[in-house]
C-alpha cells in the first residue's frame, strides 16, 4: 500500500491530473469561442452553418452525413483556435524568452575531446588547435 501512496504522491501524477482538470477548463471556453463566436459569423457570411439536415436514405437507412461534415468542420475550427490563439503564441514567447547561449567549448579535431575555445593546444592530447 506504501508503493501506491508514493506513486500517487508523486510529482507526475499530480501535474497530469492538473493538466486534465485544465484541460477540460479550457475545452469548455474553446467550444464556446467556436459555437458563440466563430459559427455565427460563419453564418454571416457563408449562409447556413449547420450541416446536420443533410442525410441519405437507402431503404430503412438513413445516413447521416451533415453531422459527421459537422464534426469535421467544428474539428478544423478549433484546431485553428488553438494553434494560432495559444500554441503560436506560445512558441513565439519561448522564443524570445529563451536566450541564446554562445557555446564556450568545442571539439579537439584531433581526439573529439571537449576544450575551451580560448585554448591553442588540446589538454586530452597536447594536439596544437588554432583559436576561434
Amino acid at each position: 500500500m506504501s508503493g501506491f501512496k508514493k506513486f500517487l504522491m508523486q510529482g507526475n501524477v499530480i501535474d497530469l491530473a492538473v493538466a486534465v482538470v485544465i484541460g477540460a477548463a479550457f475545452n469548455s471556453i474553446v467550444q464556446s469561442f467556436v459555437k458563440d463566436l466563430l459559427t455565427p459569423l460563419i453564418s454571416a457570411f457563408g449562409g447556413l452553418p449547420d450541416f446536420s439536415s443533410l442525410r441519405i436514405t437507402v431503404g430503412q437507412s438513413d445516413f447521416m452525413y451533415g453531422n459527421f461534415i459537422n464534426a469535421v468542420v467544428s474539428f478544423l475550427i478549433v484546431a485553428g483556435v488553438v494553434y494560432f490563439l495559444v500554441v503560436k503564441p506560445y512558441a513565439h514567447v519561448k522564443d524570445r524568452l529563451t536566450a541564446k547561449v554562445e557555446a564556450t567549448t568545442r571539439d579537439c579535431p584531433e581526439c573529439l575531446s571537449e576544450i575551451p575555445n580560448a585554448a591553442s593546444r588540446c589538454a586530452f592530447c597536447s594536439a596544437q588547435v588554432t583559436t576561434v
